[in-house]
């Protein structure tokens, strides 16, 4: 597999982030929905790495610039006919490695507190990530959980 930094101007991640937004909305209600659409991945404080196998895209994940040292996760997605092959945990590790390279000292992530987020929360519980409240301009939601990890 290979991370590539990406400008998202492709057909496929532009097919990938769509799957990811439709999840979004089956699982959750609108109001509880924090997933970046194109455009909002788009923005200078946002770094995207798709994963790709051969030509075929299997994964995506962003990192988000909340300020000097606290990063956000954003968008991390497997595509529906990639799941349970490891990608989410490599693309993990990237995102990890770089927000200690820019030497961020905390990164968090907000996720679903429903059923079909647990694999995600399970991944993000093995790498130290602890509940902790809302950060940035989030807000308590039952629909939400938010998690840390000190780098």
């Amino acid at each position: 597999m290979e991370i590539k930094l990406d400008d998202l101007s492709g057909a496929k991640i532009a097919a990938l982030i769509g799957e990811h937004l439709q999840g979004m909305a089956l699982h959750s209600p609108p109001e509880s929905i924090h997933a970046l659409n194109l455009d909002g991945l788009k923005q200078p404080d946002v770094t995207f790495w798709s994963a790709w196998e051969q030509d075929e895209v299997v994964g995506c994940g962003a990192l988000k610039e909340l300020d000097d040292t606290h990063g956000e996760i954003k968008s991390m997605r497997t595509s529906s006919a990639h799941l349970r092959k490891g990608v989410a945990r490599k693309l993990l590790e990237h995102i990890v490695a770089e927000a200690k390279q820019r030497g961020y000292q905390r990164l968090s992530l907000e996720t679903g507190s429903m059923a079909a987020f647990e694999p995600a929360r399970r991944l993000y519980e093995s790498f130290g990530f602890t509940y902790c409240t809302p950060f940035a301009d989030y807000k308590e939601d039952p629909n939400s959980l938010f998690m840390t990890k000190e780098l």
